[in-house]
């Protein structure tokens, strides 16, 4: 995890000081009187256009993640600044991935902008990092003997619990932004909330009437809010935020005896096409016919997934049909 301002992030800045005024005359122009909202990535932007309503003709909204690019990694570009500099609405995950956005939001030039962070709305809730046993931890937390700061796992779209208070802070704050249009936020937020609440309760039915209560992600794992949210417990090579890709020989050990004092079916894994971890494990079990399942974190969706018809709520459901095959 990156812990600084890149210098390449401090020149688009430079940048953006310079010529702030300018763009947003442009800016405006362009966009008549529509409500200017900016996202960082897939699950807010879907929540926004739930809420706006699909077909709004009011509202311009803009997933700066678009084209696949990880959260942990992104860097935004000049325009990206100048997107979120002259925005009515602000929205972003607010974790140490996240660090770059304390700079761009001195360069606003829309000091009526409201903003969101989704873990200051989530607040006490918010988790931290957790090393739960045969888990890999970075090389720099092994090494280092000193108290480091703690870390919070960044993933809290993943819990539709989550999902439902942050829709209801985006809604309320559209209704303040956008005052003539406050009824139709409100109802359509309402609306959405009542989906997410029925999922909700399709995935603490499946829980409840499953065999097992363990899922093994031979992989980074991003689901530790879903999984607290219905009782599971869970192993897996690296935490969720971890940029380690390669396992040690104690860990592949350590996750291949589990799947078989378990009798686990299945070896699961984020969305992506390296599920070398999980084929390790699965050659390292007994029986060695383990299936290999694999859940959408929306870490990697793109603006053209989302022109194809992706949803937030869609791949939850997903997710819980795979869910519910690991765990029977």
């Amino acid at each position: 995890m990156k812990k600084y301002i890149s210098v390449l992030l401090a020149a688009i800045l430079m940048v953006s000081c310079l010529s702030a005024c300018g763009l947003k005359g442009e800016s405006s122009s362009a966009a008549g009187n529509k409500i200017q909202i900016v996202t960082t990535i897939f699950p807010e932007y879907d929540w926004v256009m739930n809420v706006i309503g699909k077909d709004s003709a009011n509202a311009e909204v803009t997933m700066l993640l678009d084209n696949g690019v990880d959260l942990h990694s992104y860097q935004p570009t000049a325009e990206d600044i100048m997107k979120i500099s002259n925005c009515d609405l602000f929205i972003y995950v607010g974790g140490e991935s996240d660090e770059w956005v304390e700079d761009a939001l001195k360069e606003s030039t829309n000091k009526d902008m409201f903003v969101i962070n989704l873990l200051d709305v989530l607040g006490d809730s918010v988790k931290e990092e957790e090393i739960v046993e045969g888990m890999q931890g970075e090389e720099e937390e092994e090494e280092s003997e000193e108290e480091e700061e703690v870390e919070y796992d960044e993933h809290v779209w993943l819990s539709l619990k989550n999902a439902v208070k942050l829709t209801e802070s985006i809604s309320n704050a559209l209704q303040v932004v956008d005052k003539d249009n406050a009824e139709k936020y409100k109802q359509n937020a309402e609306d959405y909330i009542s989906k997410l609440n029925e999922l909700d309760k399709k995935y603490q039915d499946a829980v409840s009437a499953s065999a097992k209560k363990t899922v093994l992600f031979g992989d980074r794992f991003p689901f530790r809010y879903l999984v607290d949210d219905y009782g599971l417990s869970y192993y897996a090579a690296f935490v969720g935020c971890s940029a380690e890709t390669e396992a040690s020989f104690e860990t592949i050990t350590f996750l291949s005896d589990k799947v078989d004092e378990l009798n686990l079916g299945a070896v699961m894994t984020i969305e992506g096409p390296d599920h070398r971890i999980a084929e390790t494990i699965i050659q390292n079990t007994q029986n060695k016919d383990q299936k290999i399942l694999t859940m959408d974190s929306m870490q990697a969706t793109t603006s053209k997934d989302v022109k194809n018809g992706s949803s937030y709520l869609e791949i939850m459901e997903n997710n819980l049909k795979v869910l519910s095959e690991a765990l029977n």
